[in-house]
């Protein structure tokens, strides 16, 4: 067999199609979401390249539709969650065996499939199920993904080339093991290009996986494993399983051969779930790496010598794009006394010409919330506010969900900093404003800096360089990604690695080497040529007379 050193193809971010009227992929996408909607499929789960059915039906509604039916997915319990476990395992050694390039030949040619004919595909289930709008879609399940997929196999190649220097007589070099045992991901239901990436990531460094998807993101979740079936991926090197949350944390975190979680959340979950691994320590071969993106509280500050009207754009943009569940969605603002009047008025003006509705009208900004337990928490929250003193709803505030779960972008303007809107992440387009008097801008850096305990996005606004750099080094722990003279969403792979600190993750960048970094378990060889065959030391001969 021939071998190389191989160099993989230069990852260059894939371009974001238009939509606008008339252009072809307007087209593509509003046929391809005619022909899903038009029928309803049965969702299996896949263990060991086998499709499990089961006796419990679950049915698949878009959020924006809720009398449409989708589909169903088969739901599984234990069984099958020990079932792909086992699968799981008995795939490792000839995954891990396998090549890294043939491991990176797949994860190309899943990207390149995803690229082409599976784009409009990827996009019609991910607006469909988790009714998100045509442009939201397309920065998120074609390419997000792609990038993910094709700048991963890019770190996994520089990973291996990391190697130590060697001195005379002696070869060091550094072998990335993968992880002992299985890995589980665990993937939410606002990103689909999230969902692809923590169980892809985790196989591309030889590792095998168990991954259990939102039932939410299930409907798009099943076109994902449909690609990456097409583009060669072994049977049993990712099995999706259908389960509880309950089932899971049983089965899972009690497995002497769990190696680590792949996780993206809530904070409450991923916490729990760091507190069952620390209980069951004692059960694992291995200490498990726990690697987890969790919850925001993402803010906009802007500074008095800010634009105004880039920062009600940002504000916009940032608290309503795919309804304010992003992970990164800017959910409160602190803006100065000097400017709020103008901003107040830009931002209304942009809100009176936003369009709510389902996503299949091209024309909606806003589309449904994703199900009814997130519309009545919002709607409850709402309620609240209108029925505080300390608060008041200066734009939005309507609810609906008699044909879907829809919320108005809605814009709270917050008498107290310590209002619960401003410190409480309600995950849904609900931005709250505290306005500050200007001379008591460091004042309230600091209640920005301990209002929350999560440190995910932040964006600050300011056309002077001192204020600048002065909010940057001074809220420097409250963001893992920050954005200056930007909306706090929206990171790129390979420009922005996504994770945020504190209470919001352990921080460990999504689409960057460092995450791939988890994945795997060095060993350090090093070989002599010419061993010793003495085991004196010069120093240990007496001095010559």
């Amino acid at each position: 067999m021939p071998k190389g050193i191989y160099k993989v193809p230069t990852p260059k971010n894939e371009p974001v199609k238009s939509y606008a009227p008339g252009s072809p992929e307007r087209a593509e996408l509003q046929a391809k979401v005619k022909e899903l909607r038009s029928k309803e499929i049965e969702v299996p789960n896949y263990i060991g390249g086998k499709e499990v059915y089961t006796e419990k039906k679950v049915a698949m509604h878009p959020p924006y539709d809720i009398k449409h039916t989708l589909g169903h997915y088969h739901q599984g319990g234990k069984e099958e969650l020990n079932l792909a476990i086992d699968a799981a395992l008995e795939a490792k050694p000839a995954w891990e065996a396998l090549s890294w390039e043939h491991r990176a030949s797949i994860f190309l040619k899943a990207a390149d499939l995803i690229a082409g004919p599976y784009r409009q595909k990827m996009n019609a289930a991910t607006m469909l199920a988790q009714s998100k709008n045509a442009f939201q879609a397309e920065i998120d399940s074609a390419c997000e993904i792609i990038d993910f997929l094709r700048f991963n196999v890019k770190y996994m190649t520089e990973i291996y080339a990391q190697q130590p220097e060697s001195s005379d007589g002696v070869w060091n070099r550094v072998e990335q093991r993968p992880l002992e045992g299985f890995v589980f991901a665990l993937t939410p239901f606002n990103f689909t290009a999230i969902a692809g990436n923590l169980p892809t990531s985790v196989a591309m460094m030889g590792n095998t996986v168990v991954w259990k998807a939102s039932r939410s993101a299930i409907y798009s979740a099943n076109v994902l494993m449909e690609v990456f079936r097409e583009a060669g991926l072994p049977d049993g090197v990712i099995n999706l399983v259908h389960v509880s949350g309950s089932v899971a944390s049983d089965v899972i975190f009690s497995h002497p051969d769990f190696a680590g979680i792949h996780f993206t959340g809530s904070t409450e979950v991923f916490q729990t779930i760091w507190k069952t691994i620390g209980n069951n320590i004692h059960n694992y071969k291995t200490y498990p790496r726990i690697v987890g993106e969790t919850g925001g509280k993402d803010y906009i500050f802007a500074h008095p010598s800010a634009d105004a009207k880039a920062v009600a754009v940002a504000m916009t943009r940032g608290a309503f794009e795919f309804q304010g569940q992003k992970c990164s969605a800017a959910s409160r603002a602190y803006i100065p006394s000097s400017m709020w009047s103008d901003v107040k008025e830009y931002v209304l003006e942009d809100l009176k010409n936003i369009k709510v509705g389902s996503p299949e009208d091209f024309t909606n900004f806003v589309n449904a919330v994703i199900d009814e337990p997130a519309f009545d928490k919002l709607a409850k929250a709402i309620d609240d506010i209108k029925a505080s003193e300390d608060a008041e709803i200066i734009a939005g505030g309507s609810y609906d969900k008699s044909e879907g779960y829809f919320i108005d972008p809605t814009i709270v303007l917050a008498h107290d900093p310590h209002f619960f809107s401003m410190e409480e992440e309600l995950f849904g387009p609900i931005l709250t404003v505290y306005v500050y008097e200007d001379k008591e801008l460091d004042k309230t850096l600091d209640i920005l800096d301990n209002t929350s305990m999560y440190a995910l996005t932040g964006a600050i606004f300011s056309q002077c360089r001192y204020g600048i750099e002065k909010l940057t080094k001074r809220l420097r722990n409250t963001a893992g990604n920050f954005y200056i003279n930007d909306k706090p969403t929206g990171a790129v792979v390979g420009q922005q690695p996504f994770g945020g600190a504190r209470g919001s993750g352990t921080n460990d960048k999504a689409g960057s080497m460092i995450n791939l970094l988890r994945w795997v378990s060095p060993r350090t060889i090093k070989e002599t040529f010419v061993p010793a065959k003495d085991y004196m030391y010069p120093n240990f001969q007496p001095d010559s007379e």
